[in-house]
């Protein structure tokens, strides 16, 4: 038989090959572009005039975004939370839920959700256009190493400011979350204080500022990395744009699991002896 009379259509099997070899390779390019960047961090430093630059754009102009969906988390828990105490007559306890809620799980998600959207996009956006229009290649000729320059200022810059954001996020939540609920929920505001600091200590503080680390330095690898490799064009560059941010996400998501069971572990591992006096 001929070459020619061989059906063309791909079946199952090749489907789930050809995406799993895609799978691998986007993988391991992303952990060499990682470990590339890293080397440079390290025997370089930090490249000279650019680093409080993109401070700047990814932390100071991030609040307003930061404030706002920080506030919403709070009285959208406490909107929830309350119909669901009220069942079991427990509502004064509806600090220590959304307080601790906001610290562990959902505004260290949530912040690096929105960051994700709004600082990683662009940081895809704009290296990409850079690549597109070959401005990479041109400091590649005038002797500057792109990753040096253009990568670990925005990788310090997410690692640094994101978690910093994430606590201005959860400050927010909280006192939003106390104002809902005891000017217009109707709870004593001795009561959600008292239960909120008898129920919260600093580890829910350090479980979530710890996610936001990890959160931060996966946006800005992600995002670089798809800026670094744009298909040419507009249309490139908006792919690039998005794909930075559904990466991400599913990144977000991946860390914030793994994190949670390390640190569950690891809180067992160092105060599991407690449990029996409290």
């Amino acid at each position: 038989m001929s070459s020619a009379a061989l059906p063309t259509c791909k079946t199952p099997i090749h489907w789930l090959g050809e995406t799993t070899l895609k799978l691998v390779c986007g993988v391991g390019d992303l952990a060499i572009f990682s470990l590339g960047m890293l080397q440079w961090f390290f025997l370089r430093g930090i490249p000279p005039g650019v680093l409080w630059t993109n401070m700047y754009r990814i932390g100071v102009q991030s609040l307003p975004v930061i404030i706002v969906t920080g506030a919403f988390i709070g009285m959208v828990l406490a909107v929830q939370t309350y119909d669901q105490l009220r069942v079991m007559g427990i509502e004064t306890r509806i600090g220590s839920i959304v307080n601790i809620s906001l610290l562990k799980e959902l505004g260290p998600v949530l912040a690096a959700t929105m960051l994700a959207g709004r600082v990683g996009s662009a940081i895809a956006a704009e290296l990409g256009t850079m690549r597109v229009t070959e401005q990479i290649d041109a400091l590649t000729a005038l002797g500057a190493n792109p990753v040096h320059y253009l990568v670990v200022p925005r990788f310090l810059a997410c690692v640094t400011l994101i978690p910093a954001l994430t606590l201005v996020a959860d400050g927010m939540g909280i006192l939003a979350g106390w104002q809902f609920s005891t000017h217009v929920l109707g709870i004593n505001s001795f009561h959600y204080w008292h239960h909120s600091y008898t129920y919260i200590g600093l580890w829910d503080v350090f479980t979530g500022v710890f996610k936001s680390i990890f959160f931060g330095g996966s946006i800005a690898i992600v995002a670089c990395h798809r800026g670094f490799h744009s298909d040419a064009g507009a249309e490139g560059v908006g792919k690039a744009a998005t794909e930075s941010f559904v990466y991400s996400f599913v990144l977000i998501l991946m860390i914030d699991f793994l994190a949670g069971v390390f640190l569950s572990e690891l809180y067992l591992l160092l105060f599991g002896h407690q449990s029996s006096f409290i």
